[in-house]
């Protein structure tokens, strides 16, 4: 690392320098330490190898205090103890710590030693951003997924045992991990972070997630961390006035904190964006990350995620560095902005104005299903529009669409309870919404939970209530997500060319559908053409025309209210055939039949010339071609 680089903020590996790292000198054996602490008056390193009794440490001009600590061993602790001017003395935390003891204790842990060796260098090697490849990602709490028969925490090689199976049996092509760095509260999740460098001890040391993700690789599944650089946590071991002064965040005003009451980072500091940007690189580096989430995406926008209060141009400008140094250093990563606000240009590159990331959540595609499918059944079509609305902005990011932990807590509900309705007819909705979802356009995101129809809220402190799976309702579903998962990892035609308008198109549905909730699309792209027809109304469709092109043939592919899936059996078992009835604009249609509150996927395939027959009307009538 260059020192002038870390104080212009351009640094990528600041983490190699700071911190505590093995070494010789005058041939004895030890830990360098150098910690940035520019308002200090004295800092001290204390320890396991000298009795936690203070070891000078000496200032440079720049402010960076340092020594050799002979005898210092991996696996000790350590903080640094820092005298302030206002007289006050706080034993710190190391900032770029790379372990720590398990909380409530706070000390920070030497590290060295043997290196864990990779074996995932051809999954290293081809994977990509996934713009034409199918892309659904596992949300998941590593403490509350499973938990021990005790109830204890499953530590990070014994996940690497149950994780990747698990995942690549439900077609899940990644995993994103809720905050894995160092937190002093777990109903924080991890968003409030006190070691940026720690792979949290709750599950074990750094080697043990190393072990994890390689597992993950090899089965074939991405990972993405969950990162955190608008805001930290505010104890008084870790960042907080770090040397006595506001180091890491703003001055004292109105900026200083968060709205959840935790410190904001300041931007506009070189030594502050050289930190967030060095911990970025460190979890791509040296953990093999496929990706960063990045959190909070507004409130770093946008002065206290307010539009009215203005663009921070610090917070800007740093997005833009760090996501344009992120992919010099490691190209093909994964840049996720979890962003609910009308930033332009969050997903277009760096070079071309952009904040330069791969994808955004869309937020309002949430909202507006979730939303519509709260109401009551008379009521949807007034409310029609919340379906169709997203394709009409849809092409202006690279978006995915997320159902996720924030939606499932604090009273919320959980997704399967947000629905209206009764208990039969929330688990009809549910099987019909995921049909919505993993056909609609944009990548796919799932809160741990919600593959089990879970009615429970999600909570920290306990697992997942696999016990649901004793009940049909709950299995049936449960198989029926993974069902999904497969067809939509084996069909082109609903991830390639996603990102392009021609490869969507809306079909009409007569009788008119929309007062009936009833939505129609086509997706076409990779020499496959697949129809859907989703009913979120509580009315069956009866030999409905759904418009289509003359001479072809619907085969339904998945239907929700398969029996199997725990529905009535409602569907259409024989291929249906294209007749010459126009609907909508288009030259030809077919009949179709759904069940109250199901959806139905077909995929387009070319009429025979002559013979055969299909299916055209429910109700037992049939033509030969």
């Amino acid at each position: 690392m260059q020192l002038d680089e870390f104080f212009r903020g351009e640094s990528f590996d600041a983490h190699r320098f700071f911190g505590a790292h093995p070494g010789e000198e005058e041939g004895a054996a030890g830990f360098f330490f150098r910690v940035f602490a520019p308002g200090a008056e004295l800092v001290e390193v204390i320890g396991d190898w000298n009795g936690w009794q203070g070891q000078p440490m000496e200032r440079d001009s720049g402010g960076v205090w340092s020594c050799f600590a002979p005898g210092a061993e991996p696996g000790q602790l350590y903080k640094f103890r820092v005298s302030q001017k206002d007289g006050r003395v706080l034993d710190k935390a190391d900032p770029y710590a790379f372990s720590a003891e398990l909380r409530p204790r706070t000390a920070s842990r030497l590290t060295g030693g043997a290196a864990f060796r990779f074996s995932d260098g051809e999954w290293m090697h081809r994977r990509e951003l996934n713009y034409n490849r199918p892309m659904s990602i596992y949300e998941l709490h590593l403490g509350s997924w499973k938990r021990k028969p005790d109830g204890g925490w499953y530590r990070y090689e014994e996940l690497a045992e149950l994780l990747p199976p698990y995942l690549a049996e439900h077609g899940f092509t990644h995993v994103e991990l809720l905050p894995v760095m160092e937190h002093p509260l777990d109903a924080s999740w991890g968003y409030q972070v006190s070691g940026y460098f720690c792979a949290t001890s709750r599950y074990g040391q750094p080697e043990g997630l190393k072990q994890l993700v390689n597992a993950l690789h090899l089965a074939g599944i991405g990972v993405i961390f969950d990162f955190v650089p608008a805001h930290f946590a505010v104890n008084d071991y870790a960042l907080a006035c770090y040397d006595g002064t506001r180091l890491y965040e703003y001055p004292d005003g109105d900026v200083t904190y968060s709205e959840w009451g935790s410190c904001s980072f300041n931007f506009y500091r070189g030594e502050v964006r050289s930190f967030l940007q060095s911990a970025a690189a460190y979890w791509l580096g040296e953990f093999h990350g496929d990706g960063l989430r990045v959190d909070a995406v507004p409130n770093m926008l946008y002065w206290q995620g307010r539009p009215e209060r203005g663009v921070n141009s610090g917070a800007v400008d740093f997005l833009k560095g760090m996501n344009g140094g992120l992919k010099k250093l490691f190209g093909q990563v994964l840049l996720i902005a979890e962003d609910s606000s009308n930033f332009p240009k969050v997903t277009a590159p760096v070079k071309y104005g952009g904040l330069g990331f791969d994808y955004k959540w869309d937020m309002g595609w949430m909202h507006d299903t979730l939303e519509f499918l709260a109401l009551p059944f008379a009521r949807r079509g007034e409310q029609y529009h919340r379906l169709t609305f997203s394709m009409d902005y849809f092409y202006n990011e690279l978006y995915l669409l997320p159902f996720s932990h924030d939606e499932v807590v604090h009273g919320k509900k959980t997704i399967l309870d947000k629905l209206y309705g009764s208990y039969e007819e929330k688990f009809a909705q549910c099987r019909a919404l995921y049909a919505y979802m993993f056909t609609h356009p944009g990548k796919k995101l799932n809160f741990m939970g919600n593959e089990l129809a879970h009615f429970r809220e999600w909570d920290e402190n306990r697992e997942l209530d696999w016990n649901l799976l004793q009940y049909p309702a709950h299995d049936s579903f449960h198989r029926y997500f993974a069902a999904l998962g497969r067809l939509y990892a084996a069909s082109p035609a609903l991830y390639e060319g996603e990102y392009d308008s021609a490869c969507f198109a809306r079909l009409p549905v007569s009788p008119e559908g929309e007062n009936e909730g009833v939505y129609a699309y086509r997706r076409s792209a990779g020499g496959q053409t697949v129809d859907v027809v989703v009913n979120f109304s509580p009315h069956p469709l009866e030999g409905a025309l759904l418009g289509c092109g003359e001479q072809v043939l619907l085969r339904e592919l998945l239907n929700s209210d398969e029996k199997r899936w725990g529905g009535g059996g409602v569907g259409n078992p024989a291929p249906l055939a294209a007749f010459p009835i126009p609907c909508g604009g288009e030259p030809a249609s077919v009949r179709v039949r759904l069940a109250p509150f199901s959806a139905a996927v077909f995929r387009e395939e070319p009429a025979p010339a002559s013979g055969g027959q299909c299916w055209v009307m429910p109700g037992a009538k049939y033509t030969t071609l």
